[in-house]
């Protein structure tokens, strides 16, 4: 019998996704601004919508954490706002409308909005490790 130690191999259940339309919208913004990084503060109204910068521009410390990465682009969150959205598997995606932030998409007419779902059991057991951000 031959031993495949991929076998047992499970994948990690990301904690950030992001659908096919925010990923064509992101591929445009980095033709236009280069490498990106999404952040999703606790603010009110527009402040808790993921918001794209260029990478760097925004400056992370020791209060942020990184979920993941969509369409090559760091996902971060204030950590804050990630003891409310611990428990949940968030989706980037793309809408019409004029946000009132800063966000690199907003003058295309369009805004990232996210959608969640709260983990499955054996999904929370086998979830993506975060760390906080590196200043």
């Amino acid at each position: 019998m031959i031993k495949r130690p991929w076998a047992s191999f499970k994948m990690k259940t990301p904690r950030v996704l992001v659908s096919d339309k925010a990923k064509e919208v992101i591929q445009k913004l980095k033709e236009l601004h280069g490498p990106l990084m999404f952040h999703q503060s606790g603010g009110c109204c527009d402040g808790s919508s993921p918001m794209c910068f260029p990478k760097g521009e925004l400056m992370l410390n020791e209060n942020d954490v990184w979920l993941g990465n969509i369409a090559g682009c760091d996902f971060h969150m204030s950590n804050d706002q990630f003891e409310y959205w611990k428990h949940t598997q968030l989706t980037i995606d793309i809408t019409k409308g004029m946000g009132a932030s800063f966000s690199l998409e907003i003058p295309l007419g369009l805004r990232f909005v996210v959608k969640s779902r709260i983990f499955s059991e054996e999904e929370a057991l086998n979830l993506e490790p975060v760390h906080l951000a590196e200043t």
